[in-house]
């Protein structure tokens, strides 16, 4: 009776091992991709994602600035080329009635053409100043209506920003500018393809001369030709925000500009740098 019993169990054993192995859940030669194909040869059935649904697990982040620079090299542009013994003045936040007029009148005793990133609702209040840039010879760029944070604004937005200002310098200084320069030169992929559709290229700078700090002109001379060679494209202010002091910027020039010209570099726009047009 005792063997009858052992033998009954061992039958038992094997058969239901047997039909575990059938449903391919045990065994030392399971193999996970051959239940994957079974599970989807049943009807209405389909493998499941190993780490879970891609709404769960990914995790896009927008690309950096240095990023967006090395991907849209052709449009998003900080420097000129080193071959050139050629470096370009830039001013931003203009026009005002304190700063911007000092700026100009450095640059005519020298003979400087430079290009000034204007904002719209600042050239409206100082329209004249803008005629004067251009009539000096300077280039007049796009540098946002009223110099919000752009990534923080709607497509609709930005866009406006850019399109209102256009407007504004094309009625003022004859053209539809070519260059638009970020406020805190801050922008998103988005804004960067948009404004490429446009025809209309970013300019970065690789010198801040860090003027917007309240500097005076020597710190100010210092940090731009510690920086600046050829190819260079040199970030200042001919106007500031409510309160900031950008004497050190107008005391600073007739230093920068000499010096440099003693070391043979010349002093020119953005699109003579580049070997771009000014005007869409």
């Amino acid at each position: 009776m005792k063997t009858v019993r052992i033998l009954l169990l061992g039958i038992f054993l094997v058969l239901a091992g047997c039909s575990a192995a059938e449903k391919g859940n045990v065994g030392p030669n399971h193999d996970p991709d051959a239940q994957d194909q079974r599970m989807l040869s049943e009807p209405g059935r389909t493998s499941d994602l190993l780490d879970g649904k891609e709404s769960e697990v990914r995790d896009p982040q927008p690309l950096t600035l240095a990023e967006l620079r090395s991907k849209y090299r052709s449009t998003f542009i900080l420097s000129g080329p080193a071959a050139k013994r050629e470096v370009a003045l830039t001013f931003d936040d203009a026009p005002d009635a304190a700063y911007t007029p000092q700026v100009l009148d450095v640059l005519k005793k020298y003979g400087v053409k430079a290009t000034f990133f204007v904002m719209g609702s600042r050239a409206e209040a100082h329209p004249d100043l803008v005629r004067r840039m251009v009539r000096e010879g300077h280039v007049v760029g796009n540098h946002s209506y009223n110099h919000p944070n752009l990534v923080k604004l709607s497509d609709a937005d930005f866009r406006d920003q850019v399109l209102r200002t256009e407007q504004i310098i094309r009625e003022l200084a004859g053209y539809t500018p070519a260059l638009f320069r970020a406020p805190y030169g801050n922008i998103n992929e988005e804004q960067i393809k948009w404004l490429a559709s446009q025809h209309v290229k970013i300019i970065g700078w690789n010198v801040d001369s860090l003027d917007w700090k309240g500097l005076d002109g020597e710190q100010v001379a210092a940090n731009v030709l510690a920086h600046a060679r050829p190819g260079s494209i040199i970030l200042q202010h001919s106007a500031g925000g409510e309160g900031e002091d950008l004497s050190g910027t107008v005391q600073a020039l007739p230093a920068i500009i000499e010096k440099l010209r003693a070391e043979g570099i010349q002093l020119v726009t953005v699109p003579e740098l580049l070997g771009l047009s000014a005007q869409k």
